[in-house]
């Protein structure tokens, strides 16, 4: 099994920024808080099982949280979607986990029809159920590619399990704060910001997808629909089209000074305007 870095001190630090009880986080993984107190100390560590359930209560993405040190095995995807062993024959609808047991142990691997239930229970992709099945064989498989993030939740979730440095994500309660301190009013909760990164809400006012965008320091348009973002170049491009063809005069931009656009930028708008006359506007 490909295990997760833990950090009882790190959990502990985050505890208390979050102004969360041993308790409190105790309830939300389900085990006593005296294991809570063990972990912080370094005495023992949670089950792989309940490191997603302990992320979430902390307001932290799991691989943010726990990094992992190599790729998953089968036994890793389940244990990152939370479930015990003995949990299995109730995503699968079978008599025993038998049959999953089995493929972790590199005994006997996945019938086909239990992949795809599978990797719906687990939140992967059927490809990478399939390469985490060959590592718990020993065959050394590589990541498949990652898909491009289409979602909200997976947009956050992807740049949230991928910084551009080394620094520790934002938790959500960070993030709420953030966004509340651009838009200048209380337009989001750490709660509300859980349910846009778990995909329970599945979209956002545009004051919210600004902030969010200033949050994570990306364009805003990271956060756009794909259709959003066609519209917005096409309407652009009719732009360009219009001033080329005289009927938008003096175009300037409003923080550009009163000298308008420079020379060059006038001559790549022309460029782009001459193809746009040759070939026609792409449709929105």
């Amino acid at each position: 099994m490909s295990a997760r870095i833990f950090d009882g001190q790190r959990v502990r630090a985050l505890r208390r920024s979050a102004d969360l009880t041993q308790e409190a986080v105790a309830t939300a993984v389900g085990v006593h808080a005296t294991s809570v107190t063990a972990w912080e100390k370094g005495t023992s560590h949670p089950d792989p099982e309940r490191l997603p359930a302990l992320a979430r209560a902390l307001g932290q993405p799991l691989d943010a949280m726990f990094p992992r040190d190599g790729l998953p095995t089968l036994a890793d995807l389940r244990a990152d979607a939370g479930f015990f062993q003995n949990e299995v024959p109730g995503l699968l609808g079978t008599k025993s986990a038998g049959p999953v047991a089995n493929a972790e142990r590199a005994k006997r691997r996945l019938s086909g029809v239990y992949v795809e239930p599978l990797a719906k229970a687990y939140d992967v992709s059927v490809e990478q159920l399939m390469a985490a099945q060959e590592r718990s064989f020993g065959v050394e498989v590589p990541e498949p590619h990652p898909e491009v993030p289409t979602s909200l939740a997976d947009k956050m979730r992807y740049l949230l399990e991928n910084p551009d440095d080394d620094s520790v994500p934002p938790s959500d309660a960070e993030i709420a704060r953030t966004v509340n301190a651009y838009v200048g009013a209380q337009v989001i909760s750490a709660a509300g910001v859980a349910d846009l990164r778990n995909g329970e809400v599945t979209d956002a006012s545009p004051p919210v997808l600004e902030g969010l965008s200033a949050a994570f320091g990306v364009s805003a348009l990271f956060f756009r629909s794909r259709d959003v973002v066609k519209r917005q170049v096409a309407e652009g491009l009719t732009l360009l089209a219009n001033v080329q063809a005289g009927k938008i005069r003096g175009l300037k931009g409003r923080q550009m000074g009163p000298e308008g656009l420079p020379t060059e930028v006038m001559a790549l708008i022309n460029n782009i305007v001459a193809e746009i006359e040759e070939r026609g506007l792409p449709s929105a």
